[in-house]
């Protein structure tokens, strides 16, 4: 009876691996089938779960970054993504305590907040884009700027 509950809880989880894609389910029901097979070979309740969870962590752990590196490999990144990394223009001079400053990348303009809090960034400046919040560019000045 525990293997047929083991085997439902991977189909289960196999189903909400399909619905999301997010390559997390799926690690867990890997752990399920190990599960599933201990509890056909008569193993006890607690070597089922012990077995679930540490089949389960170990793949989520040691298999997900490859199989995420692997599946992302060929993806283009696409509008704000692909800023990160680039260089700006100070437009604007960014203040965070003012809440001041604006950059131009690749003719467009965007609000930008220093990435340092206590950095005020005069215009003209070349800064470098490290992430994105929201519709704000975090920037950080350029090296030997």
């Amino acid at each position: 009876m525990e293997a047929i509950v083991w085997l439902a809880v991977a189909i289960v989880l196999l189903v909400v691996e399909i619905i999301t894609l997010g390559l997390t389910t799926i690690w867990f029901a890997g752990g399920a089938l190990v599960a599933c097979v201990a509890a056909a070979l008569q193993a006890d309740f607690l070597v089922q779960m012990i077995l679930f969870l540490v089949v389960s962590v170990v793949m989520l752990f040691f298999t997900r970054p490859v199989a995420m590196r692997y599946m992302n490999k060929n993806r283009t990144k696409t509008n704000s993504e692909s800023l990160v990394g680039k260089e700006a223009v100070v437009l604007q001079e960014i203040n965070n305590l003012k809440a001041a400053g604006q950059v131009q990348v690749n003719g467009i303009e965007w609000t930008a907040r220093a990435e340092d809090m206590e950095d005020v960034i005069e215009k003209g400046a070349i800064v470098c884009i490290k992430k994105i919040e929201g519709v704000k560019l975090i920037v950080k000045r350029k090296e030997g700027k």
